[in-house]
């Protein structure tokens, strides 16, 4: 026995050393480049993958296959040369030699063109997450970290079609966009943001001082801590008392007020916030901390200085929300702590949780285990019978990041401090659709406790029917991701991890009033050859179930009963009000008035500009939906901000920059649209006799929500370069009154008084709101714009999108620094000159260059 396991082991040491001695992936540097679009005059792009051996072994001529994650598929498997390289599932490609493949010698390379569907404007098309594996070691990856993906060499290869114009945002373009932005002196600009219902200045000042007193009944504890956590944080040597009554800074309750209205009073000798309940005496506090000095956020002062002044100030909307896509990418505890922060200072009051998706189950549910162990866990495999496969980028190890949870306890301290800042969690249960990883999680248990011999405890939540054959493929490139909806499983597992949700917000103090449950992008052909589905059908009344798409409507009469018995009540994306019909024979979704008296909450995002459905948050809300306004086109933050290969992010609902959510217009935003989704302008005639949003409608808006998908989303640094400073224009839009102009009539006039709004907005959010970011709770990662260039009368001229950055130039041809000149007017200097902005902190965007010649 001792012998044979010395055998065993020395036959696995000489395998192991074998590899050792072989080729390291490590060496290996892949580089992807876009060659052009349109390729062929068609809607698809040429790309090549150069692969260089960087070591000092040759790297075989087979026996190994590189994987790796990417967005737009390829046309022909088989790529111009001896690479074949082709969609697996998801987002998760291969790459692996055939036939005519020689081997790599030390400082060889190869290249191979290869033509993709489509086309690709920036690095969010390029693959990502690279990993090798040896055909002899199928369960062991080696990271490929030597990559690098390029633009084409000509700006023109960008163009989607011949006569496209604006293919790649140029620093001429940038600067033409900034040319009405006004420089405003800070002083001059609004003291709260968002902007107030009213605010009247008055003569004087109130200083808080280290022994300042403060005071609240016993109702308003949480919103008196967070005051002297706020001051204190901002005074040397602070030791603030609170008092029983008659502080300096005195905190009440006026039932006159809206529910989350409040009014400020500062005098010279004291400051009285009051609110219709302690969220609007929370507000109040919010808006106080705009009017206390700048440098306090930056470090502690010995006194803060406030002026006078009068605040009379209410939201518009009841419901302000940010949505987080924690399931595709994870994002720390510590981090959604630092996001809740951030909405509270900017009067957020939602946070839509989505927590599970196709890749990704995050919240922990005791009574299902497999959910955060198969169902989270993130790794290679090619069958996800154990684990979910590697996507967006995470890599062939399952020991990564992207293999996180969150605990129970984790989730209800999450919900405890949203609580204690008067946000309100909407946790997401994606069915039945989007549903992989739940259903492989499920699949799972099912295997083992039938391999325990308990059959009817494995098929209690089975979500999928094991027998089905139907064809599908969903829109993130998926056919086994949609729950069967025949499946009894499938409804004792809603009930089970909704229970689960009701007794964490119990725990937590936030009793749960309604569960999001998805709803979204269920592709076509689902459930057509699942015998129990059809078994269902035949035997539903027909008059009501006549087609196997009609199971959407008994699929959310159930989920509905389930949440009713709870006191919950459904929301989900917008496709949980519309069913399926036809015009003429072709397919068409149609608004569905069955669910229209049920208290449906709507989600509604597709407003994409072409698509035909620009007008469908109006059309569910007139139908008698309530509908949250999520548009794409203005409000999916996690978008790229311009059409620049540098600016990572998807673009397929446009490109959204903090303008597209400023000028939203709630209750008629097709009246501001401005251009289509590749950044073109934007035809009218294509609006015509889309609906416009009924006085009955307006009643059915409850309010707006900005996006954080997290595809591209992989970081921190990420998710915070994509929230800022887009989620302000939100903030804005969501809490303030309609601005004048968006709703004068006379549009010569209307462009004034919006020019005019966008240069104070400007003004704000680069002379005030970013310093306040830069310094709060140790900084936000916050977008810095390019600086827009163009040389009139043979000088270059500059300026910036948010006035109060700095703007800094070379014209050495050296990368500007927070030392180099400064611009203070057109520069005359002749050659290559490079720009780039800074914050207060000095750090920069990125760098744009001009030749002046």
């Amino acid at each position: 026995m001792r012998f044979l396991t010395f055998l065993l082991c020395l036959m696995t040491v000489s395998g192991f050393s074998q590899k050792k001695n072989a080729f390291a992936p490590s060496d290996l540097q892949i580089d992807w480049r876009l060659i052009q679009n349109n390729f062929e005059g068609k809607d698809q792009f040429r790309f090549s993958f150069t692969l260089t051996n960087t070591g000092k072994k040759s790297l075989p001529a087979a026996g190994w296959t590189i994987y790796y994650n990417a967005n737009r598929d390829i046309v022909n498997k088989q790529l111009m040369g001896p690479l074949e390289s082709f969609r697996w599932h998801g987002d998760l490609f291969y790459l692996k030699p055939v036939e005519g493949f020689n081997e790599l010698k030390p400082g060889e390379s190869i290249t191979v063109d290869g033509v993709g569907s489509a086309w690709a404007f920036n690095i969010a098309d390029a693959p990502s997450g690279y990993y090798w594996v040896w055909d002899d070691q199928p369960a062991v990856t080696y990271a490929i970290s030597r990559t690098k993906a390029y633009p084409p060499s000509d700006i023109h290869a960008f163009k989607r079609s011949p006569d496209e114009k604006g293919n790649q945002i140029t620093p001429e373009m940038v600067f033409d966009q900034n040319a009405s932005i006004r420089d405003i002196p800070k002083e001059q600009l609004p003291r709260i943001f968002p902007t107030p219902v009213s605010y009247q200045s008055d003569a004087g000042t109130f200083t808080v001082h280290p022994k300042t007193t403060i005071s609240a009944p016993s109702g308003l504890v949480r919103e008196l801590d967070f005051l002297h956590q706020l001051l204190g944080g901002m005074l040397l040597n602070a030791s603030l008392t609170t008092v029983p009554s008659n502080g300096d800074i005195r905190l009440a309750i006026d039932p006159a007020l809206d529910q989350e209205g409040y009014s400020i009073t500062i005098s010279g000798s004291s400051i009285e916030i009051k609110g219709g309940t302690p969220a609007g005496v929370f507000y109040g506090i919010q808006s106080l901390s705009s009017l206390l000095p700048l440098d306090a956020w930056k470090e502690k002062q010995t006194q803060l200085i406030v002026p006078c002044a009068r605040v009379e100030d209410r939201p518009r909307f009841g419901y302000r929300g940010l949505h987080m896509d924690v399931a595709r990418n994870f994002q720390s505890k510590e981090q959604i702590f630092k996001m809740l922060n951030w909405m509270a200072l900017y009067k957020l009051n939602r946070l839509h949780f989505h927590f599970s998706e196709d890749d990704a189950w995050r919240v922990e549910i005791p009574a299902l285990p497999e959910l955060t162990t198969v169902g989270v866990r993130r790794g290679h495999t090619l069958d996800s019978k154990e684990h979910m496969p590697a996507s967006y980028g995470s890599g062939g190890d399952i020991n990564n990041v992207q293999s996180s949870f969150y605990t129970r306890s984790d989730y209800i301290e999450i919900l405890r401090h949203a609580k204690n800042l008067h946000i309100e969690v909407i946790p997401e249960i994606e069915t039945p659709g989007h549903a992989r990883a739940a259903i492989k999680a499920m699949d799972a248990r099912y295997r083992r406790l039938m391999a325990e011999g308990k059959p009817e405890e494995a098929s209690r939540y089975l979500l999928s029917d094991p027998n089905d054959k139907s064809v599908y493929l969903s829109a993130q490139n998926f056919r086994d991701n949609v729950m069967c909806v025949a499946q009894p499983g499938v409804y004792e597992f809603i009930a089970t991890t909704v229970d689960a949700f009701i007794e964490m917000h119990k725990e937590a103090g936030m009793p749960l009033k309604t569960i999001h449950v998805g709803g979204d992008e269920v592709p076509q052909g689902v459930w057509e050859r699942s015998p129990i589905a059809q078994a269902l059908l035949s035997n539903l009344p027909k008059d009501k179930y006549k087609q196997t798409s009609d199971l959407w409507i008994y699929y959310w009469e159930k989920v509905n009963r389930i949440l009713r018995e709870r006191n919950l009540y459904v929301s989900g994306w917008e496709e949980i009000g519309m069913r399926e019909s036809k015009v003429d024979g072709n397919r068409v979704m149609m608004v569905n008035p069955e669910f229209a008296n049920n208290n449906f909450h709507t989600y509604v995002w597709n407003t994409v500009i072409g698509w035909g459905a620009e007008d469908l948050p109006y059309r569910l809300a007139n139908g008698g939906y309530k509908v949250v306004l999520c548009a794409v086109s203005n409000l999916y933050f996690d978008l790229a901000y311009h059409k620049d290969f540098n600016e990572n992010g998807y673009y397929w609902g446009g490109f959204v920059d903090v303008d597209k959510s400023f000028y939203f217009i709630p209750y008629d935003y097709l009246k501001n649209t401005k251009v289509d989704p590749y950044g073109n302008p934007f035809d009218p005639k294509m609006l015509v006799g889309k609906d416009k949003l009924t006085d009955y409608g307006k009643t059915n808006i409850l309010g707006i929500q900005g996006q954080l998908w997290s595809e591209n989303i992989r970081s921190a640094a990420d998710l915070e370069y994509s929230a800022f400073p887009k989620m302000l224009g939100l903030a804005e839009r969501a809490w303030s009154t309609d601005p004048q102009w968006a709703t004068e009539k006379d549009p010569a006039r209307s462009s004034e008084l919006y020019n005019e709004a966008w240069s104070v907005f400007t003004n704000t959010v680069g002379k005030k709101e970013l310093f306040r970011l830069n310094y709060f709770q140790g900084g936000a990662e916050f977008r810095i714009p390019t600086v827009g260039l163009k040389i009139i009368d043979q000088r270059v001229h500059a300026n910036i999108q948010l006035p109060g950055l700095v703007i800094r130039y070379t014209t050495d041809g050296s990368e500007p620094t927070s030392s180099s000149k400064l611009y203070t007017a057109p520069v005359a200097e002749k050659g290559i000159l490079r720009f780039k902005a800074f914050d207060s902190k000095g750090r920069s965007g990125r760098t744009t260059n001009i030749d002046n010649k």
